[in-house]
């Protein structure tokens, strides 16, 4: 089969594959999904207030670690939107235009990353073409390349890392250093890189030892230092800062104690009482945390929630997984062949390693399955998909059977491929259309729009009190984004008193805070922003509604 096709031709193939990639993460980037989430606006903000102040909205000099709603988010992905920030505007496209990027750079990374890995199978040019399509229209890339995910680019880069690498011991050295480079920036990308990637940059460094050992330890050690120069800020401030972990303990299995342990608990008291030793070693809460990781871990390869369901709504299509149904024979397929197929060892040890990897950084946190912690899967699904697909096309060509005079197997793959052709419209109809009118209240959608009717009316009062309870919670930051208010005078004079974001905000004429309707309708001269439940829409001057036709926000002066 990869005889047939020359590299002129596997290079148009590739370009017509990445063209697609591109259409499929850019087409209406800032309208699809139909709002920014609060992250997404907390990001370019911060990306301006660099521009503008080189300090964030708190006033820290190029940090290294955002505070951002007290989530001590690493801030990879703000310094990666300063460009587009400065080019576009502070605008929901700018914010998003870096995860797009890099998920059309996961699309041709990956098809390199193949051609390293089965080197010596002769198809490889067709299953590099196969895994490089399979991402490039993958529903979980998608959805995470056309929103402002920073674990879309850790992803990225540990794919980078990986390629890099591998190339790098195969011959060309001096790609240790790339590879190192992209390694320590991952941790600076998402909080699960910095479980994910060690343990994955340990694992190639396992798999690969032979060939390591072949090259200089001068060399190597060069290597090694280079990339912990990369790392050396994010590990100083971890270590010199006690919040810079807040995200990662807050998220944690271990931070719900009580809810956690509580049946345990009243499990042991009757065991004590009752003087039932198996029971005290099986209620045990060191063996209920090892349950709940393990169940954590185990709830990443549910069937269900890859391909028929997913988690919240900002993560999947509506009525889709973050995976193909068409891709779960193939997925099955791909298994079993690299499992018992004639190819490199290190090849099966690098694509299975990464996939039993991917899930360990979410199965220690809360809410599991969550497509976002566990985004390191990818390119692992679609490299399998792509195996099976060859595999599946070898098994059934070699089929003799024939009825009125046509190969049976030619009526499987056509049926096969127009179910696949149905599943991947099926996904564009859910997501390019159908996303914006379902879950447009999941994306806090409203603000845009009440930002622009505050401009108009605020004039005709001198306050204007906005709500910061939910859905409204965080409103200050949609303010700033849509405002452009400048980061100067909010570092100047904004921001609360305590340093807490469980107080409330204020700058210039604008305050958040809860809204009591039944209190605050008797101030004078203030507009009021609150949701249905704290506004009555009867009494609104404007309701701005969501795309499904239910009301979202409510303005109201008095």
């Amino acid at each position: 089969m990869s005889k047939f096709i020359s590299k002129k031709m596997v290079s148009l193939i590739l370009s017509g594959i990445v063209i697609l990639a591109v259409v499929l993460r850019l087409w209406q980037l800032g309208s699809v999904p139909p709002s920014p989430d609060w992250d997404e606006v907390a990001l370019g903000y911060d990306a301006y207030s660099i521009i503008h102040t080189g300090r964030d909205e708190f006033g820290n000099f190029l940090p290294v670690v955002l505070r951002s709603f007290d989530d001590y988010k690493p801030a990879l992905y703000t310094y990666l939107s300063i460009p587009t920030v400065a080019i576009f505007g502070l605008s929901v496209f700018a914010v998003r235009l870096p995860s797009a990027i890099f998920g059309i750079i996961s699309v041709i990374a990956v098809f390199y990353l193949v051609q390293e890995l089965f080197k010596n199978y002769k198809y490889k040019d067709i299953l590099s073409l196969s895994a490089s399509l399979m991402l490039a229209i993958s529903p979980w890339s998608v959805q995470f390349s056309r929103v402002a995910f920073e674990s879309n680019v850790g992803d990225c880069l540990n794919l980078l890392a990986a390629l890099f690498f591998i190339k790098g011991v195969n011959g060309r050295r001096w790609l240790l250093f790339l590879s190192a480079s992209f390694a320590g920036l991952s941790i600076y990308a998402y909080q699960s890189e910095k479980v994910f990637t060690p343990l994955f940059v340990f694992m190639l460094a396992l798999i690969y030892r032979k060939q390591l050992l072949k090259i200089s330890k001068k060399y190597l050690f060069l290597v090694i230092v280079f990339g912990l120069l990369t790392v050396i800020p994010m590990l100083t401030y971890i270590t010199t800062n006690r919040a810079a972990l807040l995200r990662v303990t807050g998220t944690s299995i271990f931070s719900y104690q009580t809810e956690l342990l509580k049946n345990s608990v009243q499990k042991l008291e009757q065991d004590r009482a009752n003087g039932d030793f198996l029971g005290l070693i099986l209620d045990n809460r060191r063996l209920t945390y090892a349950t709940t990781i393990v169940s954590g871990y185990i709830s990443h390869f549910d069937l269900n929630w890859l391909f028929i369901e997913g988690d919240i709504s900002r993560h999947h299509a509506p009525g889709m997984g973050i995976l193909y149904l068409f891709e779960f024979p193939l997925i099955l397929l791909g298994i079993y062949t690299l499992l018992f197929g004639e190819f490199d060892r290190r090849a099966k040890l690098v694509i299975f390693g990464w996939l039993l990897l991917a899930p360990l950084p979410a199965s220690i946190t809360t809410g599991v399955p969550h497509a976002v912690r566990a985004l390191n899967f990818l390119p692992t699904w679609q490299m399998l998909s792509a195996l099976g697909l060859i595999s599946a096309f070898l098994i059934f060509s070699k089929t003799k059977l024939v009825v009125l005079k046509i190969k049976v197997w030619y009526f499987i793959a056509i049926i096969f491929f127009l179910f696949a052709a149905f599943n991947v419209t099926y996904y564009l109809n859910q997501y390019f259309v159908q996303l914006n009118y379902y879950d447009s209240e999941f994306w806090q959608y409203g603000y845009s729009q009440a930002v622009d009717e505050v401009k108009l009316l605020q004039g005709k009062y001198k306050q204007v009190v906005i709500s910061d309870n939910p859905p409204l919670d965080k409103s200050y930051m949609f303010f700033l984004f849509y405002l452009q208010y400048p980061p100067s005078e909010y570092q100047r004079t904004g921001g609360n008193e305590s340093g807490s974001f469980t107080s409330h905000h204020s700058f210039g004429r604008y305050t958040f805070r809860p809204i009591d309707w039944e209190k605050d309708s008797f101030q004078r001269g203030v507009l009021y922003v609150g949701s249905p439940k704290e506004i009555p829409p009867v009494a609104g001057i404007k309701t701005i509604y969501n795309l499904n036709g239910t009301p979202a926000i409510v303005i109201a002066g008095t």
